[in-house]
């Protein structure tokens, strides 16, 4: 089951579309599905989360509580800063949707194993966000 919670006043129009898509992302790398919690909020929010949880005192744009286990079954808390998101976008000059969806894929591929700490970590985890973006539209 896959559930979004909205801190701000931000929300995902298309709830269907994104489930759907979701779905694709953890089947394509041969996850298993379990419970998965979206939180949407705000730059202090998730701040207050980062510092608590993870004592880092920076803003970030997302923060992943995996409850799986090691048998590719995905579980877990994808706590994502929409104030972080838009302004990534602005800087990357993407629109904001486009952002939204790479920070929700970048979350899973968490979930799923992948890394991001070594600079070999983070080009496979772009090589992978580009990919699972490829799959939004896909028809199937």
């Amino acid at each position: 089951m896959i559930d979004y919670h909205y801190l701000t006043d931000f929300e995902i129009k298309e709830e269907a579309e994104y489930t759907d898509w979701i779905h694709r992302i953890i089947t394509s790398e041969n996850g298993l599905q379990r419970q998965l919690d979206f939180i949407f909020c705000s730059d202090e929010y998730l701040l207050k989360i980062n510092q608590d949880y993870l004592q880092h005192d920076t803003f970030t744009d997302i923060i992943t509580f995996p409850y799986g286990d090691d048998q590719g079954i995905i579980a877990g808390d994808i706590f994502i800063s929409v104030d972080r998101v838009k302004e990534n976008a602005q800087t990357f000059e993407v629109n904001f949707d486009s952002e939204m969806r790479r920070v929700i894929a970048h979350g899973l591929l968490h979930l799923l194993g992948f890394g991001d700490k070594s600079d070999q970590e983070a080009k496979k985890m772009r090589e992978k966000e580009n990919e699972k973006l490829k799959m939004f539209h896909v028809e199937h």
